[in-house]
């Protein structure tokens, strides 16, 4: 009967612990669910913040195919290219430090239309008005360039947009020495790339390679007013005007002897 009791008791016991263990695994179980939702939640978060980051680095600087040899079309986003574009040109000649050897021109690219006169008349009438339309004024000049591009006449468009600016304000005049802004027209294939900046001629047409040598003994005075107004133009036809087309330097041997004539910048009076 000992036996019997002291088994007895034995047998309790060991039931009494196998219901306390069932009961803290159930708890186990739950909290290993509880464990796995937050990890899972963490992971989500952590994705979502690269894939968040990585396309803000894609939106800032995004490099396109221009369409044509030894061009660079940089699209920017929440960038403006004008600012851009000048804040480097003067910086370079500030300091006279050369910083490429493979970048001979750097534009910037405030909108872009097709590469058709009815298409640009249209679309410069509006993009011009911040610096040309009364009471705005201003002097100016043209410059034009056309690649892989022939149906375009440099003398027509310069003319043509020439008369447009004049309409504006009758007090906008052309100077090719010293302008106040430069129009910068560049047509690649069947796209105007249009914009308007100041400075063209102090910081050598923008060519990054000039820029850095010694000024020569009589300087243009620096137009230093602020930043051109309005530097981002109206897109059309769902094209992203905002960015920056960068000439390297292979193309040297082809176009920078063009830079010294008045080949590309000039309207007839």
């Amino acid at each position: 009967m000992a036996e019997t009791g002291e088994s007895r008791k034995r047998s309790k016991k060991r039931y009494a612990n196998y219901g306390n263990k069932k009961y803290r695994g159930e708890s186990d179980v739950d909290n290993g669910a509880d464990d796995d939702d937050d990890a899972e939640a963490a992971l989500k978060k952590e994705v979502k913040q690269i894939r968040s980051s990585t396309q803000k680095r894609e939106r800032r600087f995004q490099a396109l195919d221009s369409g044509a040899n030894n061009v660079v079309f940089i699209r920017t986003q929440h960038l403006d290219p004008d600012k851009l574009v000048h804040h480097i040109l003067q910086d370079l000649h500030k300091t006279k430090k050369k910083k490429s050897r493979v970048i001979l021109r750097m534009l910037p690219v405030s909108g872009t239309c097709k590469a058709f006169m009815e298409d640009m008349e249209k679309y410069l009438q509006s993009f011009l008005e911040p610096w040309f339309k009364a009471p705005n004024q201003g002097t100016f000049q043209i410059v034009f360039k056309a690649r892989n591009s022939s149906h375009n006449k440099r003398d027509e468009v310069i003319n043509a947009l020439a008369g447009l600016v004049g309409k504006m304000n009758p007090r906008n005049k052309v100077d090719l020495t010293n302008p106040e802004y430069t129009i910068i027209i560049e047509v690649i294939k069947a796209v105007c790339c249009v914009s308007v900046v100041r400075d063209y001629m102090l910081l050598r047409k923008f060519n990054v390679q000039e820029v850095v040598k010694p000024d020569k003994e009589q300087n243009l005075p620096q137009r230093t007013e602020g930043s051109s107004k309005g530097s981002k133009g109206q897109e059309q036809e769902g094209g992203n005007g905002d960015g920056v087309t960068v000439q390297q330097e292979e193309e040297k041997t082809t176009e920078d002897h063009k830079d010294d004539g008045q080949d590309h910048s000039a309207v007839k009076p």
